[in-house]
């Protein structure tokens, strides 16, 4: 049975993967672990790296996840990395992310602002039914504090601009967060949003 390594995203775990059937395949989540104090995106990649035991591995990466797969597979040869609403570098970051990172703003806002749930949030997100809006909720609420504000700072300030030649983009037309207009996917997935996994 083929293994594959899965990335959720910011914060998140398994549980936005319940819905997906991955048939023949054996699926391994990839646990975040607590940054150290000024860690670069690289050195946590390096760390979490040990997680992952089988040569040549598939590695799937969703949002945040998908950023961190591309950072792994910059450090170890893979058969394919599959990333779903995220971004390839740099360039798909939309600009006024990145402003926000130039400019430091991130540090102005406070923690408990980023894991407050609002129907703003659910907007973002693409939750539409009630029982997608429950789980970003409990998200959310669930996810660590200091990582989330790390993980923040790293997609907002992230230079990568290697694009890995085994790389399959996937990419919702409704994303918000990262709207389709600044990335360049292989397939759309039409009317899904960046909760789409779910969806």
């Amino acid at each position: 049975m083929k293994q594959l390594y899965i990335f959720s995203g910011l914060g998140a775990d398994e549980r936005v993967f319940q819905l997906i059937n991955f048939f023949e395949f054996s699926p391994k989540f990839i646990k975040w672990v607590p940054p150290l104090k000024d860690e670069s995106i690289e050195a946590y990649a390096s760390r979490i790296l040990c997680q992952i035991n089988s040569p040549n591995p598939i590695l799937i990466g969703l949002s945040f996840g998908g950023i961190m797969a591309i950072e792994v597979a910059k450090l170890i040869k893979t058969e394919k990395v599959i990333i779903i609403a995220s971004a390839k570098g740099k360039s798909e970051i939309p600009f006024y992310f990145r402003l926000i990172g130039k400019l430091g703003l991130l540090n102005l806002v406070p923690i408990s602002f980023l894991k407050k749930y609002n129907f703003i949030t659910s907007w973002f997100f693409g939750a539409k039914k009630e029982s997608e809006r429950v789980l970003l909720k409990q998200i959310l609420k669930d996810t660590n504090a200091v990582f989330l504000k790390w993980a923040l700072q790293k997609v907002i300030n992230w230079e990568n601009k290697n694009e890995l030649k085994n790389i399959f983009h996937l990419h919702g037309t409704c994303d918000r967060i990262l709207p389709t207009k600044f990335v360049k996917s292989d397939y759309h997935i039409e009317n899904g949003g960046h909760f789409m996994t779910l969806s």
